[in-house]
């Protein structure tokens, strides 16, 4: 659903704790769905209705429809409500231990065609390459949609800078490249001392520290039909994704995992090494 900006935030080993708590469950081909499959689900909010912790990482949210209505994850009829919305049956579930591996286990593919499904699922074009995912835990992703354990795409923390996001933009002025279409744990802001359009991509494989929290940038981010959809106030736009991929060798910011928990404070000095 739609992102929210903070502050400060509290960082474990698997990352911000409350983080991609929730999410829902296709109960017709089964798996855990985002919204590269249930596009519906970038126009609803979610909110906890307490402060998540460590003890208590998954509370009750409450879920605002795009026509400003409320309903909570521990309504009865929280199922009925979300299918209607989203057009298509489902089920809401907080995380589940990574013990469950049905729960997280991939479900049935919309066609039996490998390369048609990838394509749909990052939204190529048929003259468009597909990303190299070889930074990315296949061993894992082939069998579950996201490592067991949690709801992350692949690793827990998502790092972009402004000046990636500015590159794309002058690229594209007639597209709206806002940060909530690409949904980042972090903006780095960098200065003019900092070489390259891109400069995220060349802090793979070293720590970057913020603040007391470490991290180590273990892959690029390779981009996918998500940032074309509608979001809020977002309108749907394939442009950005053409831009990506034609521009951006398809990859928008990069994935990290965490070496030192902490507290994420906006403010922050970044160092890297």
């Amino acid at each position: 659903m739609q992102g929210d900006s903070f502050s400060s935030l509290p960082v474990t080993e698997g990352g911000i704790i409350g983080d991609r708590g929730w999410a829902v469950r296709d109960e017709v081909r089964g798996g855990i769905r985002g919204a590269k499959k249930i596009g519906g689900l970038m126009r609803l909010s979610a909110r906890y209705l307490d402060e998540p912790s460590s003890n208590s990482p998954t509370p009750p949210i409450e879920i605002t429809a795009p026509d400003g209505s409320h309903f909570r994850s521990d309504d009865e009829d929280v199922n009925e409500r979300l299918s209607q919305l989203l057009d298509q049956a489902v089920t809401l579930h907080p995380l589940h231990p990574a013990t469950d591996l049905d729960h997280y286990r991939r479900g049935e593919p919309d066609t039996d065609d490998v390369l048609e499904e990838l394509r749909s699922i990052f939204g190529r074009e048929a003259d468009e390459p597909l990303p190299d995912l070889s930074g990315l835990p296949l061993d894992v992703l082939m069998s579950y949609e996201s490592p067991p354990g949690t709801y992350f795409d692949a690793f827990p923390i998502h790092i972009v800078t402004d000046r990636t996001l500015a590159t794309l933009s002058a690229l594209a002025p007639d597209s709206n490249f806002d940060v909530r279409r690409f949904r980042p744990n972090l903006v780095v802001s960098v200065d003019s001392g900092v070489e390259g359009e891109y400069p995220e991509q060349a802090w793979i494989g070293q720590r970057v520290r913020v603040g007391d929290v470490e991290m180590e940038v273990t892959s690029h981010c390779p981009r996918c039909v998500m940032v074309t959809r509608e979001n809020g106030d977002l309108p749907a736009d394939g442009q950005v994704l053409r831009t990506v991929v034609r521009d951006a060798n398809q990859n928008v910011g990069v994935y990290a995992t965490v070496v030192t928990p902490g507290d994420l404070n906006t403010g922050s000095l970044v160092a890297l090494g």
